[in-house]
Parts: C-alpha cells; sequence; structure tokens
C-alpha cells in the first residue's frame, strides 16, 4: 500500500504503475485528489477528509469477465461500511453505493492490457466519509452524518482492504461470480422497482428485474425483460430495498444455466 498527501487521481497513479511493468496487488491511497473522476469523465469532488483509493490487480481472470470486478468491489466496500456499524446501505446499479437515496459512495473500475500484454483491472473507490459535495443533480450523504461520528479514511480502508481480498477469494476468478451475484441482489437498491435508465437510446422505463449472469441490468416492461449493459439508472421510488425482499421469481427461470 502506497499513500499520498495529494494527487491528480488514485486510478491514474495505478494505471502508470501497471505499464510500468509493476505486478500488481497495490493500494495506491490519497488524501486529497485534485483530478478524481468518475464513470464517463464526471469529475469527483476530492477535498480532505474522504476516502480516495485505488486497488490494482495484474491477469484477475478472463478479459471478458474482467466487469464483474465492480461487483465484486461493490460487495466488498458495502460490507465494510457494515463492518463500521451501519447496515442501511445499498448497492445502486452499476457502481454506486446509497443511503435512502443519497450517494455515498462511487466504484470506477478501469481494465486494459499492459505492454506485455497482461489484463491490468483497477477498482477505485471514492467515499464521502467526513463531507459530500453540494449542488448535483442528485442528493449526497456521508458516512460521518450517517454514524453521527468521526470516521477517520484509515478506518474504513482498513476494513475495506480485508473484505476486497474476501470477495475477490469467493469470486475465484470468476468461477462463483454466482455467490458474488446472489450477494450483490441481496443489497440492490430498488430491486423490483420502477426505475429510468438513460443511455445512448435515450430514456426508457421499466421494473429493476435483477443483474443477468453478465452482470447486465433487467429491465422489465410489460412481458419483455431488457439486458441492459451500460447506462445511468434513477429510482423512481422505493430507494431502498427491504432486505428481506425476495428476488424476482422468474430470474432462475430466464437464466436456467444460473446457479
Amino acid at each position: 500500500m502506497e499513500h499520498h498527501a495529494r494527487l491528480g487521481s488514485t486510478n491514474d497513479e495505478a494505471r502508470s504503475r501497471a505499464l510500468a511493468g509493476d505486478p500488481g496487488r497495490v493500494w495506491i491511497v490519497a488524501s486529497e485528489q485534485t483530478a478524481g473522476r468518475g464513470r464517463q469523465g464526471r469529475a469527483w469532488s476530492s477535498p480532505a477528509g474522504n476516502l480516495y483509493a485505488s486497488a490494482m490487480i495484474i491477469d484477475p481472470c478472463e478479459t471478458a469477465i474482467a466487469p464483474q470486478i465492480g461487483f465484486v468491489a461493490g460487495v466488498a466496500l458495502r460490507r465494510a461500511v457494515d463492518d463500521l456499524g451501519h447496515a442501511d446501505v445499498a448497492l445502486k446499479w452499476p457502481n454506486d453505493l446509497v443511503s435512502n437515496g443519497a450517494k455515498l459512495a462511487g466504484l470506477l473500475i478501469e481494465g486494459f492490457l499492459t505492454p506485455q500484454r497482461r489484463l491490468a483491472v483497477i477498482a477505485g473507490f471514492g467515499v464521502n466519509l467526513a463531507n459530500s459535495p453540494a449542488g448535483l443533480s442528485y442528493p449526497t450523504t456521508d458516512l460521518g452524518q450517517l454514524l453521527a461520528q468521526p470516521i477517520a479514511p484509515g478506518v474504513l480502508l482498513d476494513r475495506l482492504v480485508s473484505r476486497f481480498d474476501e470477495a475477490l477469494t469467493i469470486w475465484d476468478k470468476g468461477q462463483s461470480f454466482a455467490d458474488i451475484r446472489e450477494a450483490w441482489l441481496a443489497s440492490a437498491a430498488g430491486l423490483g422497482g420502477p426505475v429510468r435508465v438513460s443511455g445512448p437510446r435515450g430514456d426508457r422505463e421499466g421494473v429493476f428485474s435483477g443483474i443477468d449472469p453478465q452482470g447486465r441490468l433487467l429491465l422489465r416492461s410489460g412481458d419483455r425483460i431488457e439486458p441492459i449493459e451500460s447506462a445511468d439508472l434513477t429510482l423512481i421510488s422505493s430507494p431502498l430495498r427491504a432486505a428481506d425482499a425476495p428476488l424476482p421469481a422468474d430470474l432462475p427461470k430466464a437464466f436456467p444455466h444460473d446457479r
């Protein structure tokens, strides 16, 4: 693990290390980021007091299933937050952690081939601990507010490192993605409720009916289920799924080869 007082982006630093031949299994952590970013190049506010960390792994799996690591990371982060005593959080597809509809954290998963033709995957975590950005188009929150006590970045990082290793072991290079998928769905925000997806094909509404074995969101409209590869998701109602709510009954029928 390497800690920096300030970096442009922990993901960018991890990428540089991978391209330079770093063997991986390294965490890059920064107290502040000057060029933090999220999905689709969106700026990520990165003042001191929050957690900014990226895990870089070399050859974690076959290239085709590398996107599964986003769900591995999400499950790990959710469990790490739970370890600190706050269970009222949910995973919002594809890469957010929310509490009662307010964004608490974001994940940025990036993969590429190194000059040695090895697959490098970077899992970037940005977690609001001491403050959360204002003036955005969606509500935000921070863990300090939720727990009503200060949370130091190192305290959450310690749990996250352990939980990420644990989730990677369960995932087993994709051999047990079904177990990760089940854990992710158990904490999914909005599952079974109305949602809106916004992407290259415009906006569409339907019912969030789970994720398929590839991690694609399943959008139900009438009797039709459409797999969504990439989009922004808006929860129209019921922002936090009850922990004991049943999974959609027809998922096993739609995907008989998934255990």
